[in-house]
């Protein structure tokens, strides 16, 4: 049997089961052979992994592509620093408003100007979650999942823009007009009559705080003249996350809307999912954290180049989260990647821009934090990053999996590779990284999308050819 390519001599991490000595034939993009030694002669292109841990590529279901760059140069630049981390798919979010293409409008209109600033500027496979943000786009709902989209978004965190007493300033950055939680209830209710009638997962992804909270904790900060990212993780505590949480489990409960918790960020934000989800077993809920909440603290983090919605949290929320990873209770950690630079990050500690990026940190941080340090198994690193985040947004078993059939995207990894994180070594256009000096270890050293490399030995290989993936598969 001959193959396009070959990955030989690894240790290959199964979804499920484990790692096993194994090489991977590769034909047309998939998985074509599973076997124990498969003949050099039976491809012309052979990777090399001796020595090697394969695990199936990252799926980082949580990006930002576009949020302060434009669309395409931001595509490039920031699928690099993915693929360069081993994430062979990412999926980022999208919605009209201030920021990404800064219009509102239908997104009959506007999806197919982002599919096309999107094509032939990716160096991962790629889709997009979208947020309904006007009472006319919850008609679009129906149209977009046509169109291969099988998640959307909800910020709860911007409901009492619209509803302030500087509502116009609100309405202009949400552009939208009602946008509270009859909003969130009529969204909720329209992507559970989708995921019905399409018999497969179609989801709300929510961002959980609590405006009304936050604008009375901001207060109570800057009245004791706090700053930093101690302040601003006080203005945004984590109770806006829990009460959010279970208002959006309320309505979840009685529209049977497919939901999930993105980027938890403290104990009492894991508490109140865990606590959901246990009430309500028969509901369909995923629990998501961020590499950075693993890995940051408030104290560590340095200035607001790390600041980030929602904030870097204390030392005993950072353990809160480890444990509930260890038992179980969280599926799937992401990045959140928003690339930000340095420039917008020179306000106070209200006025400088949230988010950073760390795409390519998924797979060092939880190997280093996670199986080196904590003893988690390298299978449950592989359902973390990959398996479930595949099944949960309408990628498997073409994502996700290493089976006959499957897409071959593979993240060659060196277990024993140990390095500080750099904005070098990031292969990010952000010219910072609150991970800087950070000591990681556990590197993806090759990455491999769809059967041919892409990424080895510290640069890109060959042309962009990452695509759009309609979901679901």
């Amino acid at each position: 049997m001959k193959f396009d390519s070959l990955i030989k001599g690894g240790i290959v991490v199964l979804p499920g089961h484990g790692p096993v000595r194994a090489d991977l034939g590769c034909r047309a993009g998939r998985i074509a052979a599973i076997a124990d030694d498969l003949s050099t002669a039976s491809s012309d292109d052979v990777v090399d992994a001796r020595g090697l841990y394969v695990f199936p590529g990252a799926v980082d279901s949580h990006f930002h592509v576009g949020i302060y760059r434009p669309h395409a140069e931001d595509a490039r630049s920031e699928s690099l620093s993915a693929v360069s981390g081993g994430v062979t798919t990412l999926i980022s979010y999208f919605r009209t408003g201030h920021h990404y293409l800064n219009k509102t409008g239908p997104y009959r209109e506007i999806f197919p100007e982002v599919l096309e600033l999107s094509k032939g500027n990716f160096h991962t496979d790629y889709g997009y979650h979208i947020a309904p943000m006007t009472t006319a786009q919850l008609d679009e709902i129906p149209w977009l999942v046509e169109q291969g989209v099988a998640s959307f978004k909800y910020y709860m965190f911007y409901k009492a823009l619209t509803l302030s007493a500087d509502s116009t300033k609100g309405k202009d950055y949400t552009m939208a007009d009602e946008y509270d939680l009859g909003h969130l209830y009529e969204i909720m209710v329209r992507v559970a009559e989708a995921s019905r009638r399409t018999g497969r997962r179609i989801s709300l992804s929510l961002h959980c705080e609590n405006p009304e909270i936050i604008r009375v904790f901001i207060q109570r900060v800057k009245a004791a003249g706090l700053t930093g990212l101690q302040a601003y993780s006080e203005g945004r505590p984590p109770l806006s996350e829990r009460l959010s949480i279970q208002e959006a489990g309320v309505l979840a409960d009685e529209t049977s809307c497919p939901v999930n918790f993105l980027h938890l960020s403290s104990r009492k934000a894991i508490e109140a999912g865990v606590d959901v989800r246990t009430r309500h077993p028969e509901m369909d809920i995923t629990i998501e954290t961020t590499l950075h909440h693993l890995a940051l603290t408030w104290a560590t983090a340095g200035d607001l180049r790390s600041k980030v919605n929602p904030p870097i949290r204390t030392q005993d929320d950072q353990d809160a989260l480890w444990r509930a990873l260890m038992k179980g209770q969280i599926d799937t950690v992401v990045s959140d990647h928003a690339c930000c630079m340095e420039e917008n990050k020179k306000g106070d500690t209200w006025s400088a821009l949230p988010g950073f990026g760390g795409t390519s940190l998924l797979y060092p941080v939880l190997l280093s934090e996670g199986v080196h340090k904590r003893g988690l198994p390298l299978e449950r690193v592989v359902d973390l990053l990959s398996t479930t985040p595949a099944r949960r947004f309408g990628l498997f078993p073409r994502k996700g999996a290493i089976a006959i059939g499957s897409d071959a995207d593979f993240a060659l990894i060196d277990l024993e590779k140990e390095q500080a994180v750099t904005v070098e070594n990031s292969h990010s256009a952000q010219d910072h990284t609150p991970f800087a000096g950070k000591s990681l270890k556990g590197w993806p050293v090759a990455t491999v999308l769809r059967g041919r490399l892409a990424f080895k030995d510290g640069t890109a290989v060959g042309d962009r050819r990452g695509a759009f993936v309609a979901r679901p598969v």
